[in-house]
């Protein structure tokens, strides 16, 4: 009896200090986000991502759902570059919470602290949905992931200061077991360097730069432009009298025309995640690259 009464005491002292240190509730724009911020802030953050990996990541539809979640949130962490341009604002005008907002404590763009690529010199709807700012898909660069991981420790950092060391030692031990993964991915894709592909849409850019893969065309003949048969046409040609090995597809547009590409040419299809959740077996950012890896080196 007495230890059953002394379990129930510290079961109510330990409820009543969760309570007192409540965690940090943080909204991710994307899982990949939300999967870091989890990784770094782990029982000290409640995290909620406002869309789901297999959805296209330029249009979100804005769900009253996702206005709640921002209304009440200490933090909101998106990736910048423009990518939510097209829905994050109408729900942070609808969801009222000004501690979020640009330029507040409780805001954090990520591509503030990568190197952008494809920057346009030149911005009009000539050249089809273009990114001003320029491609925003740097997640799938695997040597910015650490200096994510650091710009979410010490915003968490900020917002809670008792706690600062607790978030860069998670944020250190990330980068540790990230190098460790990425020198084993280096040596599985090397035979790949130097090789040409086509994609769908050009979500795997800074993957494939960082690893030396040459992109020579895309499907789309302009960025959120379909593709039209006279494109299609080219890129046949294109392929005939070329060395492209592979036509690189996400999953959140219909395969049709690259899969008849690839029935014409002979060249395979393959379909690579671009988020965490956007397959089944990308269950978290380790595994996203991992699943991108064994995909290509097949």
């Amino acid at each position: 009896m007495r230890l059953s009464k002394d379990i129930v005491i510290g079961s109510i002292v330990f409820l009543f200090c969760v309570s007192l240190f409540p965690a940090i509730k943080v909204v991710a724009t994307y899982p990949y986000i939300a999967d870091l911020v989890e990784k770094v802030g782990m029982e000290k953050v409640s995290v909620k991502s406002l869309s789901r990996g297999s959805w296209d990541p330029h249009t979100i539809v804005p769900k009253p759902s996702l206005i709640a979640k921002i209304r009440t949130a200490d933090l909101l962490v998106i990736n910048g570059a423009q990518l939510e341009l097209g829905w994050l604002p109408a729900l942070l005008n609808q969801a009222n919470n000004s501690g979020v907002m640009p330029g507040k404590k409780g805001f954090l763009d990520l591509s503030n602290y990568v190197k952008l690529i494809q920057t346009p010199t030149n911005v009009s709807r000539a050249g089809g949905d273009i990114h001003p700012a320029g491609n925003p898909h740097f997640c799938l660069n695997p040597d910015f992931i650490p200096e994510l991981a650091r710009a979410i420790a010490d915003k968490l950092g900020q917002l809670d200061p008792a706690n600062n060391s607790f978030y860069r030692e998670n944020s250190r031990s990330l980068d540790k077991a990230w190098k460790t993964q990425l020198a084993g991915w280096e040596a599985r894709i090397a035979v790949l360097r130097g090789k040409k592909v086509i994609e769908y849409h050009r979500n795997m850019d800074y993957f494939l730069e960082r690893f030396g893969m040459e992109v020579c065309e895309t499907v789309e003949p302009l960025p959120g432009i379909p593709p039209t048969s006279r494109h299609i046409s080219h890129l046949i040609e294109k392929v005939k009298h070329g060395d492209i090995i592979l036509i690189l597809h996400d999953v959140y547009h219909s395969k049709k025309t690259s899969a008849f590409l690839s029935q014409k040419t002979g060249i395979p299809m393959i379909v690579l995640p671009h988020d965490v959740g956007a397959v089944e077996e990308a269950t978290d950012i380790f595994s996203l690259h991992e699943e991108i890896i064994s995909r290509l080196c097949k």
